[in-house]
């Protein structure tokens, strides 16, 4: 089986520096040393580093697409894709990769590391051992994440941790498989209906909006002033807001009369949004907001922006986010 390894930057391949850590370790020369020997070794294993390296803070939709055009840009060449990829973004990566990928026909495994290479406690070498091995087992299919001796869906994934290496999970469907001898797996229904031929990921404006106690409709309205493309509400528990609150309900109304897509995620790691359920909650389903089901953040952040990309808008997006397009809601949502 012949591998590619799309390294966009990251902890796992940082040194130190007078400013901290940055990119610089040489990737290819660990990976060369890790895979000797084993049936990855001479040759099997092909790598490209983006120009620029980045920390996964700094990721934007460009990095996305960055990736994208170096996966297809091997897809001939090579029978399973590995992506390097810093920790702090990797969830919204691999959630935007599995968009654009439906038509990609073979797996990506995307994994990263909480500590460098170079560290002799790093969990770097078994991250990217498990994702390449995840790749041998060829049940991986479309785009998936490696971290902590779990596989997970690519867009059903979150970041719980900044120090575990146990650092992520899957709050709605937990992982695909675990490791072992061998390898436990586990099924999730990853059904969706697909993108084919995708415009490319751009920057868009999206505003994410935290409820919180106390916030009036004047404070909401100059958030979301100027309009952008699209606002994620993220609410209280299956999608609740301050009902009660002066105006408040009033503002997202506005917002979606002037054409903008108000889009209703929860708080909660583990929930499903069901905007109705409470009387708090459908005050803003009344004015025209739109759920999120069971999907995370990321994935939901994830899809605005592609479904933006893709020239969607106001009411449009707002009917894309209750039909999956690779998996990112369960079934029963559709």
């Amino acid at each position: 089986m012949r591998i590619h390894v799309t390294y966009s930057g990251g902890t796992i391949g940082m040194i130190d520096s007078p400013h901290g850590l940055q990119p610089g370790a040489d990737l290819q020369g660990w990976l060369n040393h890790v895979l000797g020997g084993t049936q990855l070794g001479e040759g099997n294993v092909s790598i490209t580093s983006l120009d620029p390296l980045i920390d996964s803070s700094n990721a934007t939709p460009d990095n996305w697409q960055a990736i994208i055009d170096d996966l297809w840009k091997h897809h001939d060449d090579s029978d399973a894709f590995v992506v390097l990829h810093g920790t702090d973004t990797m969830s919204y990566s691999s959630a935007a990769l599995s968009y654009a990928l439906t038509d990609f026909g073979k797996p990506v495994i995307l994994t990263g590391s909480q500590l460098p290479l170079g560290m002799v406690e790093t969990d770097a070498t078994a991250n990217v051992t498990g994702a390449l091995n995840a790749a041998l087992y060829q049940r991986a299919q479309g785009v998936t994440l490696f971290f902590g001796h779990h596989l997970f869906p690519g867009n059903r994934v979150t970041k719980t941790s900044s120090w575990a290496f146990e650092g992520f999970s899957s709050p709605a469907t937990g992982p695909l498989a675990r490791t072992g001898a061998p390898w436990r797996w586990y099924p999730v229904d990853r059904s969706g209906c697909g993108w084919s031929n995708p415009q490319p990921y751009k920057r868009h404006d999206v505003v994410v909006v935290d409820m919180v106690p106390g916030i009036t409709a004047e404070r909401l309205e100059h958030l979301i002033t100027p309009r952008p493309e699209a606002v994620l509400l993220r609410a209280y528990g299956v999608g609740n807001v301050p009902s009660d609150e002066p105006g408040l309900v009033d503002v997202i109304q506005c917002t979606i009369a002037d054409g903008v897509p108000v889009i209703v995620a929860s708080q909660c790691q583990q929930a499903e949004v069901l905007l109705g359920h409470y009387e708090t909650g459908d005050a803003i389903a009344q004015a025209g907001a739109v759920g999120t089901g069971d999907m995370t953040l990321e994935a939901t952040y994830a899809k605005i922006v592609f479904l933006l990309s893709q020239g969607l808008r106001g009411s449009e997006l707002a009917s894309w986010m209750s039909k999956s397009i690779a998996g990112e809601l369960t079934s029963q949502m559709n």
